[in-house]
C-alpha cells in the first residue's frame, strides 16, 4: 500500500458494519479517509478517530454527492479511492398476502443501493480522471463497489435487494472499460454472510445457526476482513473489471 499512503480515500456508509471496518482498514493503511453517511453522529466519532472527515451524503441524491466530493476536494485533496458500502436490505415479497410488492419501496431500494452507488463512482470517477497519474503506468485511483452473494442467490423476500446488488455486478466490467484508458480500476465485492450491525441485533443462537451455514470458516464474516479484501484490490494492480465474493463458500438456499 506504500503508493497509496498519503492519498485521499472515500467510503460511502462509513459509520458502521462494513464501511466502518474499511474505512479502518484505509486508515491503517496511510490512506486519509473521508466518511459518507446520513448517521452524523457515527460518523463523526469514525472520521475523528481516524483523523479523517465526515460528510452528511444522501448517496442517491447527486446533488448532495457533488457537493460532498467538492468539499473533500478543497479539504483534503482529490478522492484516489472509492468505496461504496452504503446500502438498505428491506426484505418483502413480489406478492405478499395478496399485494404486490410496494413500487416505491422497490425503487428506494435501487435508488440507494444501486444508482446511488454510481453515481459516487461517477463522480469519483471524473475527478480521478482529472488528477496527474500516481505511477508510470498511468495508474489514477480504485473504485469498489458492494455487491452480495443475493446477487447470484437472492432468498425470498430479497427480489429489490437482489436486484440492486445483482445491477452492481452488471456494471462493474463496463464501468472498468469505460475508465481503463485513464487509469482507473474499478472492481466489486459480494460479501456472504457477515457480522454487520444488522445481524449484530440478532440473538447469539440465530448468529450461530447462520453462521453454521457457511461451509468454512463456519461462522459470520468480520467487518475486518472485507475491509482487508479492499486493501488489497487497491495495491493490486492486477485486479479490475472483477466481482469477487468473499462468503466462505457460501451458497444462500432460498430461505
Amino acid at each position: 500500500m506504500e503508493m497509496w499512503s498519503g492519498s485521499v480515500a472515500i467510503v460511502t456508509g462509513g459509520a458502521s458494519g462494513l464501511g466502518a471496518a474499511t474505512a479502518e482498514a484505509l486508515a491503517k493503511a496511510g490512506l486519509k479517509v473521508a466518511v459518507f453517511d446520513l448517521n452524523a453522529e457515527a460518523g463523526e466519532a469514525i472520521a475523528a478517530e481516524l483523523g479523517g472527515s465526515f460528510h452528511s451524503v444522501d448517496v442517491s441524491d447527486a446533488a448532495s454527492v457533488k457537493a460532498a466530493m467538492d468539499a473533500v476536494v478543497d479539504g483534503m485533496g482529490v478522492p484516489r479511492v472509492l468505496v461504496n458500502c452504503a446500502g438498505i436490505g428491506p426484505a418483502s415479497k413480489t406478492v405478499s398476502r395478496g399485494e404486490p410488492h410496494d413500487p416505491g419501496m422497490f425503487s428506494k431500494v435501487i435508488g440507494i443501493n444501486l444508482i446511488g452507488s454510481f453515481i459516487c463512482a461517477s463522480e469519483a470517477a471524473a475527478r480521478m480522471v482529472a488528477a496527474e497519474p500516481m505511477a508510470p503506468d498511468g495508474a489514477r485511483g480504485v473504485i469498489v463497489n458492494t455487491a452480495s452473494v443475493a446477487a447470484y442467490e437472492g432468498q425470498v423476500g430479497q427480489v429489490a435487494y437482489a436486484a440492486s446488488k445483482g445491477g452492481i455486478v452488471g456494471m462493474t466490467l463496463p464501468m472498468a472499460r469505460d475508465l481503463a484508458d485513464k487509469g482507473v480500476r474499478v472492481c466489486t465485492i459480494a460479501p456472504g454472510l457477515f457480522l454487520t450491525p444488522l445481524l449484530e441485533g440478532l440473538p447469539q443462537d440465530v448468529q450461530d445457526s447462520l453462521g453454521k451455514q457457511v461451509p468454512f470458516p463456519s461462522r459470520l464474516g468480520h467487518p475486518a476482513e472485507y475491509g482487508k479484501l479492499v486493501c488489497h484490490i487497491v495495491d493490486n494492480p492486477m485486479l479490475n473489471g472483477e466481482v469477487i465474493r468473499l462468503d466462505g463458500a457460501i451458497r444462500m438456499a432460498p430461505r
